[in-house]
């Protein structure tokens, strides 16, 4: 039978084709590693080591506590409730107030689409720039529309290339981590530096927690991959153990990419570096290394982090359709490619006006901060939701683990931790925007109910 026609079990409730369940394990595993391991580590090494000095291993290993503790409410509700749509669904089944649900699944597709357009910036400006030089919007721009091509082909195309660009982006981090063992070896690093806290204008404690805060943006990804759990074979089984060890495989290789940084290039060094502070790595410990070499790999690791994002991203509008929190023209699938093609062009559309007026750098704080408060809300929700019972078994969390997530995903967003006041300014700025669509939205749905009315 070819995609043109579905059959019965094709179709979802709503009468629209469903999504096609091709992700096994392996797919699984593949796309959490790549989603976690992907702009952030390759970004963010030199501005934490500003932050936190040269103990920058100690941010990255604090925000994997914080986001492996908060992956167990994310594998528990995913268990009871294996649909696309995530965190939004999760706090509209525990809450049921409409506002939040909106709020959080607006914070959740904003994080998705920001990183997205991020990677899509470093493409153009950093890596790309090794080899021609052009205009950046122009790049930018043909870049995300390459990435909505190949997630408008299908989830089939997309997590396989995903797997093909994940060992690239890994090949990457183990080649910086080589050339640290070679050049420690051979007598160069600092070992004195790994226990250096930028003490210059704060406490250790805040000189940590600040990092950790922003560190932690280079550890999320994991939850995205529960928007793809329509498109999963048998999610309530794969799930446990296909995130928690790609967590566990992308936090081990941050911290001894994060080590051997610190060993071989002093912090301020690499904060100077900024987005380019791997790049400084190898031009120390292996200076007769091309740098178009780890620039190509840097490209394909931009890349696959973005193309996941915005699986991510038109995925959660395609549930959030479904749920009836959006308009259902949101939640149309093409009848032969069997992808959200609406909501496809949707999130790209935005992203194309991101990377074309917007400053990116600007919101990776901003997006962490969002992010640990849907996390906060997420760790919350599954306690709510353990009055909600369902027939099948499903994996379940001990509850101090949610406790102490929620917690310390509260204390990383407040200003206890440290986090700059633009952080929170920028952050009230896209909540306006979010209420302002989630007004246009409510008016939307009720002139649509009117009009029902009227006409029956």
């Amino acid at each position: 039978m070819t995609d043109a026609t579905t059959t019965s079990q094709d179709v979802s409730d709503s009468g629209q084709p469903s999504l096609r369940r091709v992700m096994g394990s392996k797919l699984l595993l593949f796309f959490v590693v790549g989603d976690i391991i992907g702009t952030g580590i390759y970004a963010l090494t030199g501005q934490v080591a500003g932050r936190v000095g040269g103990a920058l291993w100690l941010p990255f290993l604090f925000a994997f506590i914080v986001a492996f503790m908060t992956a167990f409410a994310y594998l528990e509700l995913v268990g009871k409730y294996p649909r696309a749509a995530g965190a939004a669904l999760y706090t509209h089944r525990a809450f049921r107030i409409r506002i939040l649900t909106f709020l959080v699944a607006f914070a959740v597709m904003c994080s998705g689409i920001t990183s997205a357009s991020s990677a899509a910036v470093a493409f153009g400006d950093t890596y790309l720039a090794e080899f021609i030089t052009s205009p950046m919007p122009l790049v930018a721009i043909l870049f995300i529309l390459m990435l909505a091509a190949i997630n408008f082909r299908g989830v089939k195309e997309s997590v396989t290339t995903n797997v093909v660009l994940t060992c690239i982006e890994i090949a990457g981090l183990l080649i910086i981590i080589g050339v640290g063992v070679w050049a420690v070896l051979n007598g160069s690093g600092e070992p004195s530096r790994l226990v250096e806290f930028n003490t210059a204008d704060q406490t250790w404690l805040v000189a940590i927690t600040s990092a950790t805060s922003l560190a932690f943006f280079a550890m999320v990804g994991f939850e995205d991959s529960v928007n793809m759990a329509e498109e999963c074979k048998d999610p309530v089984r794969i799930f446990p153990k296909a995130m928690l060890w790609g967590m566990v495989i992308a936090a081990t290789i941050y911290i001894l990419v994060s080590v051997t940084s610190s060993l071989l290039v002093p912090a301020d060094e690499l904060a100077a570096a900024e987005s380019s502070a791997l790049l400084k790595v190898i031009d120390v410990g292996a200076p007769g290394m091309p740098r178009e070499i780890f620039s190509a790999i840097g490209l394909f690791a931009v890349i696959n982090s973005a193309l996941i994002n915005m699986l991510m991203a038109s995925r959660l509008v395609y549930g959030m359709a479904n749920e009836g929190i959006v308009p259902k023209a949101l939640g149309r699938v093409h009848p032969l490619r069997r992808s959200p093609w609406i909501a496809i062009v949707f999130t790209s559309v935005i992203a194309m006006v991101l990377v074309s007026t917007v400053d990116i750098g600007v919101l990776g704080g901003t997006t962490a901060l969002l992010l640990l408060v849907v996390f906060a809300v997420v760790n919350i929700a599954v306690l709510v939701l353990r009055k909600d019972k369902v027939a099948h078994k499903h994996f379940r969390a001990p509850t101090i683990i949610p406790v102490l997530a929620a917690v310390f995903c509260v204390y990383l967003a407040s200003p206890l931790s440290g986090r700059p006041s633009r952080d929170y300014v920028v952050a009230v700025i896209l909540l306006g925007v979010g209420l302002l669509l989630w007004g246009i939205n409510w008016a939307l749905l009720r002139a649509q109910e009117k009009q029902r009315s009227v006409s029956s």
